[in-house]
């Protein structure tokens, strides 16, 4: 009963905020980069960070540290929706953020490098998760086979978290994915949605990685992981700027090029990941030669996919530049 109320509260939370997006004109309008053609309520994702408020201000304000971080992250992010924010604000918020999420995983009390270690795959993964969050579903579908992969690990191999936290995400993202995950999506995550989701799973994933000393983890990202980073590496050999929209990752030529429903496209990425999970449960004793072997294979997939379909993406730009042209 108390997670039927829950979800409740969840519901109205997101249809009160839809009606404040549309009242604000707080929206997401199709250009010639954008993988939908419809204009969408934008910043959905905030149901995110009211999903962990409610656990915050249930369970007796646990993670001071890290929720005062995500506050932060989740304002700044919210605001660049509303009104683009300046890059160096947005950083300076989110390493501010950062720094607060290790104070609560002591990590202070280590070696200094690992705080840059940390700050390295912090920011990688933060930004990996808003370069991926372009098609219906993939943010909330991909990020709910990640939170469900740390509820079996919390609860069937090592409790490193509250498990009501972990609770809390999924409920959140079943409601996000009600109004998101569908051909005519209510809403987009937004950046808000990204990051913050972002946030807390990198939040999830230093717990584990420190309660358990195994780095092999990281696979529990490694499909988002292995896009985003062969993506950025194809874009800067083309000389391009990495932090300009763009419609070269796999799973956008697949939605664009390749005309896959997007909801077919996340559905992929999230089997994926999960597949790639179970197996890594199943072949434990050797993880990082699993995690190896997931890291090769995904590579190769990905690069001879992209040769054989990227052309598709490079004529269908061609045929809209000289159409414009010809306007």
């Amino acid at each position: 009963m108390t997670y039927i109320l829950y979800l409740i509260v969840l519901f109205i939370a997101e249809l009160a905020y839809f009606h404040i997006a549309n009242r604000f004109n707080i929206i997401d309008k199709p250009n010639e980069r954008s993988s939908h053609s419809r204009v969408t309520l934008r910043g959905g994702g905030i149901i995110f960070y009211i999903g962990i408020l409610l656990y915050f201000g249930l369970r007796g304000f646990q993670y001071p540290w890290f929720f005062v971080g995500l506050t932060l992250i989740t304002l700044i992010s919210f605001a660049d929706d509303v009104h683009p924010q300046s890059k160096k604000l947005r950083l300076s918020i989110h390493f501010m953020a950062m720094v607060l999420m290790f104070n609560q995983w002591s990590l202070f009390s280590n070696p200094w490098y690992y705080t840059i270690i940390a700050i390295i795959i912090c920011t990688g993964i933060l930004n990996a998760f808003n370069f991926m969050d372009g098609i219906n579903g993939m943010t909330g579908f991909y990020s709910l086979v990640v939170i469900g992969s740390f509820w079996y690990i919390n609860t069937y191999e090592i409790q490193f978290v509250d498990n009501n936290f972990i609770y809390a995400l999924i409920m959140a993202l079943l409601v996000f994915n009600f109004f998101n995950f569908r051909t005519n999506a209510k809403c987009f995550a937004g950046d808000v949605g990204a990051i913050s989701i972002a946030f807390m799973i990198l939040f999830l994933l230093g717990l584990l990685v420190i309660k358990t000393k195994e780095i092999s983890y990281i696979i529990l990202l490694v499909v988002y992981g292995i896009d985003s980073v062969l993506t950025i590496l194809h874009r800067l050999i083309l000389r391009e700027n990495i932090f300009l929209p763009h419609r070269k990752h796999a799973f956008q030529i697949m939605a664009n090029e390749l005309k896959i429903p997007q909801v077919l496209v996340s559905l992929f990425y999230g089997f994926l990941q999960a597949l790639v999970v179970v197996g890594y449960f199943l072949c434990k004793p050797y993880s990082y030669w699993y995690l190896g072997a997931v890291i090769l294979i995904l590579s190769l997939s990905y690069l001879l996919f992209q040769l054989k379909y990227y052309k598709l993406h490079v004529l269908n730009v061609s045929e809209k530049n000289n159409k414009s042209f010809n306007l």
